[in-house]
């Protein structure tokens, strides 16, 4: 099973079945490949990763849990779609949250993790340039979390993985938009605020970071309506 690491602390390799299956979808959600209203059965999870009914049964409660899939009255699942008053709550949270969490993850980012984002970062461009949109949304993620798990939270971070599970198929929009659109690169600039240990500088790089977003994700909402 292609599994990624999902957290510092637990190998998903040494990790049970249903863990595995539980933390490949989440990170499927996360990195929109999913899309927003899109049907998925225990069939399809259990035969894309190779597992019995049971562990995607498991994994489909738990994510039903965290507002992530709906599970409607028949018992089909899929993923919720975007309402514009879902997005802007979302995106408060994120503006809310994660300049916080990155400012006091700061302290604790030594060279080595420093050096991870910065990969992170160099790959996501990248893939970018190259066309390939799970690699792209995949170390977008990994980038901004190997930041916010610096600071050990057992609060912040749980919460904002939770709101990027729920986001994270309308992400891919982004992707599609960044081309026709002047952005300038924000992690470069959150980059030089964590190497000059300015709190204030790194805030001000996420929040205009996660502005990006909101701007052409309104804007595609707004679009559809």
């Amino acid at each position: 099973m292609d599994v990624q690491q999902a957290s510092d602390a637990v190998d998903p390799a040494f990790a049970p079945v249903h863990q595995q299956v539980y933390q490949t979808l989440r990170e499927n959600l996360i990195t929109g490949r999913f899309s927003p209203g899109e049907a998925i059965s225990l069939r399809s999870i259990s035969e894309m990763l190779g597992v019995g009914m049971m562990p995607a049964r498991e994994a489909i409660r738990r994510l039903a849990a965290e507002n992530a899939l709906e599970i409607q009255q028949n018992r089909r699942v899929c993923v919720p779609r975007l309402t514009v008053s879902r997005f802007e709550e979302l995106m408060q949270a994120r503006v809310a949250l994660e300049p916080i969490c990155a400012a006091r993850a700061l302290p604790y980012v030594d060279a080595a993790r420093l050096e991870r984002m910065i990969a992170f970062d160099t790959e996501m461009n990248e893939s970018y340039r190259s066309g390939s949109a799970d690699a792209y949304m995949l170390t977008n993620y990994r980038f901004h979390f190997e930041l916010y798990r610096a600071g050990g939270s057992e609060v912040l971070v749980p919460l904002l993985e939770s709101i990027w599970v729920q986001f994270g198929p309308f992400m891919r929009t982004v992707y599609n938009l960044v081309e026709a659109t002047n952005v300038i690169d924000k992690h470069s600039i959150a980059i030089d605020a964590i190497r000059r240990k300015d709190a204030e500088a790194l805030k001000l790089a996420i929040h205009a970071d996660i502005l990006d977003s909101v701007y052409l994700l309104r804007k595609t909402l707004q679009d559809q309506a």
